[in-house]
């Protein structure tokens, strides 16, 4: 198995950097992933002071700012040159380590990414995509959160790298991708999604035109293309009803006596019930579209959600996902070439 670097940002999220150092120890611990946590070499050796780490593939590098939740994400960049994030993305971009994973500020994650180690070629926008648990197993939502305000050619290229994640990554040989839409009708949508779905239907890709919110965790497509500002709503959305009828179902299940025997006769499907939906069994969300493997944590991630995203990233790097999105990039392009002028997509 290949031996993957995966450099942490040990200082962005709501619990660093005990959350982090867990992770990073029981990660290096695995086996196949050496991790380099990267921010206050203080604070730290003294944090790792509490794990057993003799002959892990672990070290520490130093970077003395941090990127808080409340900045700007362009502070990474411009103000705070020597934050864990953009050190992080500067270990990548020298050959020291392989990818990034952060629970930090997710903005700040994009833009440093976008300044040090550049974007594809091919790609005007990176987006953050999300794994999520469906009635027949997961789909992949992109963007939920990178770009508010999109173009045609954004949502597009959002496709592409979508169909590229889920076959290389998710083992999908030929995924469905689907276009958010207010209906599954053609007249439906917007002027955004009309032009898009027009675009998306010259592509080679398995593309089955819109699909509808209640579309997202029934099975009917794995991969659906939105732009960051209805996928971060759709997110939001979700996140909040999973966690209200876990509440609701407690607070029923505690009411009566008959309910609570009823639980305890029904726990290993409420158990398996929880450990589907919940955000720490699936890691982070990929950054997709910038030249390096970058995994986004929730802010709040727990250690198993941090380990999780930092097996996930060495997996995208094994897989060598931005190669293989390089490829369709220049097959699409090929592609486009090809057509009649009657026929071509502008690129915009």
């Amino acid at each position: 198995m290949q031996s993957v670097v995966v450099a942490v940002d040990a200082m962005g999220g709501d619990h660093s950097p005990g959350v982090e150092v867990a992770a990073a120890v029981e990660a290096a611990r695995s086996g196949g992933v050496t991790v380099v946590l990267v921010g206050d070499k203080e604070r730290l050796a003294q944090e790792l002071q509490s794990h057993r780490t003799d002959g892990l593939p672990l070290r520490i590098h130093h970077a003395s700012e941090v990127v808080g939740m409340e900045d700007a994400a362009s502070d990474a960049i411009r103000k705070k040159k020597d934050s864990s994030i953009r050190v992080a993305f500067e270990l990548v971009k020298s050959g020291e380590a392989d990818a990034v994973v952060s629970a930090g500020n997710s903005g700040a994650t994009m833009a440093a990414g976008m300044f040090v180690v550049k974007r594809i070629a091919g790609i005007e926008r990176p987006a953050i995509a999300t794994i999520v648990p469906t009635l027949t197993g997961q789909s992949l939502i992109l963007d939920v959160g990178g770009n508010v305000d999109c173009k045609p050619q954004h949502l597009e290229q959002f496709a592409v790298m979508g169909d590229v994640y889920a076959r290389q990554v998710m083992g999908m040989p030929n995924p469905r991708i689907g276009l958010l839409s207010n209906g599954a009708e053609e007249k439906k949508g917007n002027e955004l999604t009309r032009e898009t779905h027009q675009r998306l239907k010259q592509h080679a890709f398995r593309y089955i035109g819109y699909v509808e919110g209640r579309d997202l965790y029934n099975g009917s497509v794995d991969v659906v293309v939105c732009d960051g500002f209805v996928g971060n709503v759709a997110l939001k959305v979700s996140e909040g009803l999973a966690d209200s009828i876990g509440r609701m179902l407690r607070m029923e299940l505690q009411s009566r006596f008959l309910s609570k025997l009823g639980y305890l006769l029904a726990r290993p499907a409420f158990q398996a019930f929880k450990k589907k939906v919940d955000y720490a069994e699936y890691g982070g969300a990929p950054l997709l579209g910038i030249r390096a493997t970058g995994i986004i944590c929730h802010g709040g991630s727990n250690v198993k959600a941090v380990v999780n995203a930092i097996a996930q990233a060495a997996d995208s790097v094994r897989k060598s996902v931005n190669k293989e999105l390089v490829a369709q990039l220049d097959r699409v392009e090929a592609d486009k070439n090809t057509l009649p002028a009657s026929d071509s997509v502008a690129v915009g």
